[in-house]
């Protein structure tokens, strides 16, 4: 496992983006999308080590994959599209550490890079490039990581978003908390060049067995990358597949 992977049959949006746009030339919608409130969710993501050890006894290289789709599957009129499919490949390169920073055990740094997109064409095509650092600590039940990023600038030709950092910020932080098979997450980010920002929270509950019960609630902007711009309120119910 990477991120999470589950499954919302049930997800729903106070606003719509019916008229996706972005600065760049040829990047806006001519007529509003026949696009509803409700629909389903899902994401799979998964790494696998390639070399392990490459610094005496840590560092260890890692390929991961995410893919995030949001499936209009109760609008029949449109015959149930796929409105959105965020495709995001990493490498990440894993240090090992064993420090104690204010009662916070730090035991990992990742070094990565990941590309996000969308694979469409104009007007709706979204993409960006980061490189980041991502720090991992941990203090009894809970888990703290940090990571800030440095998107990679594109020429002005080919950037389908000039106007994203202002919107997903080059930061963002995350929390988790587990016990007694329950499993509480919150996840922030914040642009200070753009005073724009988001929060996720998750709460994975024990329904039966090893199947979890999923409930997340998003709020602000980037939910997926067409929605990079587009500031809504999301809640959406399902199960849990992977942590």
């Amino acid at each position: 496992p990477h991120h999470a992977t589950y499954l919302l049959p049930l997800r729903w949006t106070n606003r719509a983006n019916l008229t996706p746009s972005s600065p760049a030339a040829e990047h806006q919608v001519s007529s509003p999308l026949p696009v509803e409130a409700l629909e389903s969710k899902f994401q799979v993501s998964a790494k696998v080590k390639l070399f392990e050890n490459l610094l005496g006894d840590t560092g260890d290289l890692w390929f991961a994959y995410t893919q995030q789709s949001n499936w209009q599957l109760y609008n029949g009129e449109q015959s149930s599209p796929f409105r959105e499919t965020n495709y995001e490949p990493e490498m990440i390169f894993t240090l090992r550490t064993e420090a104690t920073i204010l009662g916070w055990r730090w035991r990992l740094l990742n070094l990565g890079f990941a590309h996000q997109s969308n694979g469409r064409s104009l007007p709706l095509s979204r993409s960006w490039n980061r490189v980041y650092a991502q720090f991992g600590l941990e203090r009894g039940s809970f888990k703290l990581f940090a990571r800030p990023w440095i998107r990679i600038p594109e020429r002005d030709s080919s950037d389908d978003n000039p106007d994203i950092r202002k919107y997903m910020g080059s930061s963002d932080l995350g929390l988790v908390y587990a016990r007694g098979g329950h499993v509480l997450s919150a996840l922030a980010r914040y642009s200070f060049s753009g005073g724009r920002g988001a929060v996720q929270l998750d709460w994975a509950y024990p329904i039966s067995g090893a199947l979890k019960g999923y409930l997340q609630i998003t709020r602000g902007y980037g939910e997926s990358l067409i929605d990079y711009n587009h500031s809504q309120t999301t809640i959406g119910l399902g199960i849990l597949l992977l942590p």
